[in-house]
């Protein structure tokens, strides 16, 4: 992917959360049962960063655990969202390529559904290097991605974009797609930018990045469709 393509995508998603921010926050108001274990990877003094926070959500579950915690998003929309539900929370306006934090700051990161954001693999190990940074020695990563093999998956679009990549006519990577964000009366109000991960992807741009992979599996919701990956790393 052309970077200034790839530029143009991270300025399309800050803006179109910051369209979607209320309703996306609505969405969201408690963290998904699937998600939960992740929680256990924290521990009572640990100083979290949560990147992608959107509305803040997880700080919901973390702040019984006595921790520092700092949330940082890069739609403006969202950290709205989130100082309005916790007015107490540190939250900051950013995005995942640079981050504003020292060296070896945190003890862990957390970045759910973040990630598969970032276009182009070049970006995905920058952003990834930017966390590495600010992670203290044996710190931990906690990630989460859309699943290429999931259920939901929209093979239509990923198949057309992949055919257009092959003959050279796609701006967008293989397992690139666009997806819908709908109002409650079902009109489309944008389209996000996805990146499908598998798990030897994610697996690799980590280690590219410099992590140690401690695992990488699926994330457990039977119920619904969207069984997404997560990654646990080690600096």
């Amino acid at each position: 992917m052309r970077q200034e393509y790839a530029k143009y995508l991270i300025e399309k998603t800050r803006r179109d959360y910051n369209v979607i921010a209320k309703h996306f926050s609505s969405t969201r108001e408690f963290m998904w049962k699937d998600l939960m274990p992740l929680i256990d990877y924290t521990v009572s003094g640990d100083k979290v960063l949560d990147l992608g926070c959107g509305n803040g959500r997880l700080f919901s579950v973390l702040k019984e655990k006595g921790i520092e915690y700092v949330g940082m998003d890069n739609s403006e929309g969202l950290i709205e969202e989130a100082k309005r539900r916790f007015p107490k929370a540190s939250f900051k306006v950013g995005g995942l390529l640079t981050l504003p934090f020292p060296e070896d700051t945190f003890d862990k990161v957390y970045c759910i559904a973040t990630l598969h954001h970032i276009p182009s693999n070049e970006l995905r190990v920058v952003a990834l290097k930017e966390i590495k940074r600010v992670l203290k020695p044996k710190g931990i990563l906690v990630l989460t991605v859309w699943n290429l093999w999931q259920r939901k998956t929209i093979w239509r679009k990923v198949i057309r974009n992949n055919l257009l990549k092959v003959i050279g006519f796609a701006k967008m990577d293989f397992n690139d797609i666009l997806v819908p964000w709908k109002d409650k009366d079902g009109k489309v109000l944008i389209q996000r930018y996805i990146h499908l991960f598998t798990k030897r992807e994610l697996r690799n741009v980590a280690k590219k990045a410099g992590f140690t992979v401690q695992d990488v599996k699926v994330t457990e919701r039977p119920e619904l469709k969207d069984n997404n990956l997560f990654i646990i790393c080690q600096k």
